[in-house]
């Protein structure tokens, strides 16, 4: 039986694998800013926008789209922000892959009841 702690061989399985290994221990360990530009390194943000406007919302999504898609634990750690992050989920859970969701929803049931966009 394949659950969602082990790869399995489906490639959802390993999709949720993959990304459940780079999440950090706990959401309190996100202390990244919560206003000003951000500059993602390269490998986070290989490709376009590289600069991020944390006061403006749309740049403020779309850098937490990069990150939680491409970013590894330490970038997770280091440019996201709890705070942000549990205000704004409803927005960024509809704008990333359902495997990379439901890795960070099973890992932080905090995040799974907020689904209704404010």
């Amino acid at each position: 039986m394949v659950t969602r702690s082990s790869p399995g061989t489906s490639p959802a399985a390993v999709l949720h694998f993959r990304y459940a290994g780079r999440l950090p221990s706990s959401l309190a360990s996100l202390t990244g800013p919560d206003h000003g530009t951000v500059a993602l390194p390269p490998l986070v943000a290989w490709s376009g926008l590289r600069a991020y406007d944390l006061d403006r919302p749309r740049l403020r999504m779309g850098m937490y789209r990069t990150v939680l898609a491409e970013g590894q634990r330490d970038d997770l750690t280091a440019l996201l922000n709890r705070g942000l992050l549990l205000d704004q989920w409803p927005v960024p859970r509809t704008l990333i892959s359902r495997h990379l969701r439901e890795a960070w929803e099973d890992a932080f049931p905090e995040l799974a009841g907020k689904t209704a966009t404010a």
